[in-house]
């Protein structure tokens, strides 16, 4: 499931640093004339980095709740951004654009078998030619030995959050979430529950290598730290970047 009622929640737990370091990463990479698709853009806040750096960028997501407070924070930050309601394996009728980015790990989500070599192929269609492709991934380190027996709390005072992951045997390398929000309804004088559970999937760098050959990129380049360190195995998160061929 996709987030819904936790899209909120899920923006005011998020640490803003990360959307610095993601925007370094870009910034690194592309060109400031270059048209952008921030793919799987949630609230935005990587788009609005983005914007204030001086990119021209779009914001597409699935999820209406995201995309509603993305606008929101385009209006607090009174900065221009596009936003479009999409799904990233149905992407017929959108424009072109000089780079596409998908970050913090929203590809994972497509655990079922032909998904992501079926986004890859869109964002290869959906890209100008010589276009980069910027995305991370979690690692089969982080769903194999990080994440099975992972719990994180957050309590305020009107507001609690639950966050458990298990391994599952659905599928090699593939991790459950069990999302829980407890949040103080004042004319119940109770509390309500909110629960979503998150499945993702991940892949051995070889695999996503031969995917996104198979969907017609060249130039696949691996990275660790945002960027900043070279190609490791046993890491939490890989950053991968090639070229439409």
């Amino acid at each position: 499931m996709i987030y819904e009622k936790f899209a909120k929640f899920y923006d005011e737990l998020f640490d803003d640093e990360l959307y610095t370091k993601w925007g370094n990463y870009f910034e690194q990479r592309v060109s400031k004339s270059a048209s952008i698709m921030d793919l799987a853009c949630g609230t935005g806040k990587l788009a609005i980095e983005l914007i204030r750096r001086g990119y021209n960028v779009t914001g597409s997501d699935i999820s209406e709740d995201m995309l509603k407070l993305a606008s929101e924070h385009a209006q607090v930050a009174n900065v221009n951004l596009p936003l479009i309601q999409m799904d990233m394996l149905e992407m017929d009728g959108l424009t072109t654009f000089d780079a596409i980015s998908c970050f913090d790990d929203s590809l994972c989500y497509l655990i079922e078998d032909g998904q992501l070599l079926r986004a890859f192929q869109q964002v290869n269609a959906h890209l100008n030619p010589g276009g980069t492709f910027l995305f991370d991934v979690i690692t089969p380190y982080q769903t194999d030995e990080v994440y099975p027996g992972y719990m994180f709390n957050d309590r305020t005072e009107d507001s609690a959050f639950m966050w458990s992951s298990y391994s599952t045997d659905d599928s090699e390398h593939a991790i459950e979430h069990d999302l829980v929000f407890f949040l103080f309804n004042e004319e119940k004088n109770a509390y309500d529950a909110y629960n979503e559970i998150h499945d993702e999937r991940s892949f051995e760098f070889a695999v996503y290598q031969h995917m996104l050959n198979d969907a017609g990129f060249k130039d696949i380049k691996v990275t660790t730290d945002f960027g900043n360190q070279p190609y490791q195995e046993k890491v939490k998160r890989w950053f991968i970047e090639c070229t439409k061929g």
